[in-house]
């Protein structure tokens, strides 16, 4: 979706001038037009080649916000509205903060990387992950990639 609003609406159908235009009409710089076109393209095709989707979904995340408050904020709920509607920018807000907790998929060409502090507790610290637990019987560990809480029972 990013790619076709960047690319499609932005570029082709009203034109960067015409976009700039509108940025400008609505309370934003005109030079913010383009950044945002390069934004939603960008992001459009790392998200689609899945790569570091977490963090590219991060980094869109800012645009679907200022759409929301900026320019359909006051239009109302539904898209359909005169000027668009706030309910399609939430929901693509809603989409990447959800991409960005959950992370690339099984399928990412390229998958995102955490920084050291957000790592999970088991990466830490390997001998929590070996203490056995008394409610279930099954030894904690971590599982083959190192990267996720499991139970196992031997």
């Amino acid at each position: 979706m990013f790619l076709a609003h960047g690319l499609v609406l932005k570029l082709l159908t009203y034109g960067m001038a015409g976009t700039a235009s509108f940025f400008v009409h609505v309370g934003l710089p005109g030079w913010l037009a383009y950044l945002t076109a390069a934004a939603e393209v960008l992001g459009g095709l790392l998200l689609i080649l899945g790569v570091q989707a977490r963090w590219v979904a991060l980094a869109l995340s800012p645009c679907c916000w200022c759409a929301l408050i900026w320019v359909h904020g006051a239009n109302g709920w539904v898209f359909t509205a005169p000027n668009g509607g706030w309910e399609y920018p939430a929901y693509l807000f809603v989409l990447c903060l959800c991409r960005c907790c959950w992370g690339d998929g099984p399928y990412a060409a390229m998958p995102s990387t955490m920084p050291r502090f957000l790592e999970e507790p088991a990466m830490k610290a390997p001998l929590l992950a070996a203490r056995p637990d008394p409610r279930r019987g099954a030894r904690r560990s971590t599982s083959s990639a190192g990267k996720c809480w499991c139970t196992s029972t031997r």
